[in-house]
């Protein structure tokens, strides 16, 4: 064979060889996380409110990034499993219908895990654990359990769980939209506590500086939050869950409850 057929095999060859490469490359960068049947490949789409500070919220007067506890924790899980994250921003209402529609992968939005949604989705390892807490005014020395709430008066939404656990302990309930206005009535000292949970006072603290109200008690068990998922995405909790172990064991998620909450709330 002439030097001139060899020198053209050759870049023949070369050619080829290119080619395989790019096609490999392609095929190895579009199939990143494909044993978790995941919407878009290379992709974890997540369904969040972005309207719940400070879980998930936009910074400044909304309209800033996508910031908060769950999306830091969700990026972090990504990030171990070399995945880019998509945020599909849903009001509540719809959330789980758009999960069970395969619009998301999941869900991370403070989700707690109870009976009901375990028996219809997987959630994944608990990254939230929160008690519920009697709150009152930080020199109030009356109330330290449950049971000192009797004959007391709580400030109460009628529609929570914590208006039933109050008026279980015994408490006179007054009723309140919602946690500002508890807060309001307690300071002024139109009541004797409110009851919330745990993550509430802390959020409230740590963004208002406020040092002028305390726990009194909490109670024995912790509502849980985790991410959730649909019944098929057996392997994908799998490899999140392992991802949270790392994150617990190496600190991370420690450190994003203390942003957040002062404190360590994952576990």
């Amino acid at each position: 064979m002439s030097r001139r057929m060899i020198a053209i095999a050759s870049f023949a060859i070369a050619g080829l060889a290119l080619t395989a490469c790019s096609s490999g490359g392609g095929e190895t960068s579009g199939d990143a996380g494909s044993e978790y049947g995941l919407v878009n490949g290379g992709t974890l789409t997540v369904a969040t409110e972005g309207t719940y500070r400070p879980f998930s919220f936009h910074e400044g007067d909304g309209t800033g990034d996508l910031v908060g506890y769950d999306v830091e924790i969700i990026e972090a899980v990504a990030d171990k499993l070399d995945l880019e994250v998509k945020f599909e921003e849903t009001q509540w209402d719809a959330i789980f219908a758009g999960l069970d529609a395969g619009r998301f992968d999941l869900i991370a939005n403070q989700v707690t895990i109870n009976d009901e949604r375990e028996a219809a989705y997987l959630f994944s390892a608990p990254y939230t654990a929160s008690p519920g807490v009697v709150v009152v005014n930080a020199d109030d020395d009356s109330i330290t359990s449950f049971d000192d709430l009797a004959g007391k008066t709580t400030a109460q939404s009628l529609t929570s769980n914590w208006y039933q656990l109050a008026t279980d302990s015994g408490a006179n309930v007054e009723a309140v939209e919602g946690w500002a206005q508890a807060v309001s009535l307690l300071k002024q000292g139109r009541v004797d506590a409110t009851i919330n949970d745990k993550l509430t006072f802390l959020d409230y603290e740590t963004t208002e500086g406020d040092t002028s109200l305390k726990i009194a008690a909490e109670t024995d068990d912790a509502g849980l939050s985790a991410f959730v998922f649909t019944k098929d995405k057996e392997a994908l909790v799998e490899a999140i869950d392992e991802a949270l172990a790392e994150l617990r064991a190496d600190g991370t998620l420690a450190e994003i409850s203390e942003k957040y909450f002062g404190a360590d709330v994952t576990e």
